[in-house]
């Protein structure tokens, strides 16, 4: 038998294009359609540091907003306390608000003069009042500072005196009377006032007047004190004359009926 000897022709045809052993490349496309990935490992990369965010301002928020809920919750239940004393107070003690009256009010002088020019008019007044004041509370007592004494048209538009009350102590189921208080004045008045006051002073059915006394009082109930308000008592509702001759003309008071009111002072403005 005869061995069979390797043609040389492959060989020497592959050295002739290139001179190496290679494999001829291959001509299926790879299987995902698209281009040869190579990955390819570097010891030395390293993962990208991205910061996380921090949250430092949580606990701050946390304790402002516990903060104000605490606060809004004790004020809370301080105006219910103080809602729930004061509904107590007044089932037991019943307070009422002090009572004034303006028994008698006589006028013994009332002159508007004018001079020869009309230039200038002048008033002078001179009124006589009986004031009382009674204090219907069973438990509670009035301490009153000194009171001024006005006395204005109905309308308020003209003053035509002023006057004091003393100071005084209005104890549980009393009333104090005060006799004899004078309120005048005696100033110069311009036209528009006199034009306005004319022609209330010649009525036969008389004028109107009214009387405000203002004052602060402390209010007591045992051994408790409250701090000093101010209050207003207006008596409205007086009809007057003219007197005639020396005799003191006595105004109409059965009408007229004085109200208690309390005035608090904000800086420059009085309510």
């Amino acid at each position: 038998m005869s061995d069979k000897v390797p043609s040389s022709r492959p060989t020497v045809a592959a050295a002739a294009k290139g001179g190496t052993d290679e494999p001829p490349p291959s001509t299926t496309a790879p299987a995902n359609g698209g281009a040869k990935k190579t990955h390819l490992y570097n010891p030395t990369s390293r993962p990208t540091y991205r910061p996380q965010p921090h949250h430092r301002n949580r606990p701050r928020r946390n304790y402002c907003c516990c903060f104000c809920c605490w606060t809004i919750l004790i004020i809370l239940i301080l105006i219910l306390l103080a809602a729930i004393t004061g509904t107590v107070l007044y089932v037991l003690y019943r307070p009422h608000r002090p009572s004034f009256t303006l028994a008698s009010f006589r006028i013994h002088r009332l002159n508007l003069t004018t001079s020869a020019d009309s230039a200038s008019s002048h008033l002078s007044t001179l009124f006589n009042l009986t004031i009382s004041s009674k204090n219907p509370n069973a438990y509670l007592s009035f301490s009153y500072d000194p009171f001024t004494v006005s006395c204005v048209s109905s309308d308020g538009n003209v003053f035509l005196g002023n006057g004091t009350l003393p100071a005084f102590f209005s104890g549980s189921k009393s009333e104090t009377t005060f006799r004899g208080v004078a309120v005048a004045t005696s100033s110069d008045v311009d036209a528009e006032t006199m034009n306005g006051l004319r022609p209330e002073l010649k009525k036969k059915k008389g004028f109107l007047l009214k009387v405000e006394m203002d004052t602060r009082v402390m209010v007591k109930m045992g051994s408790l004190k409250s701090k000093k308000v101010g209050i207003r008592v207006t008596c409205d509702g007086i009809k007057g004359l003219g007197p005639k001759g020396k005799s003191p003309a006595v105004a109409n008071v059965f009408g007229a009926k004085c109200e208690v009111d309390l005035r608090i002072k904000i800086w420059r403005w009085t309510f």
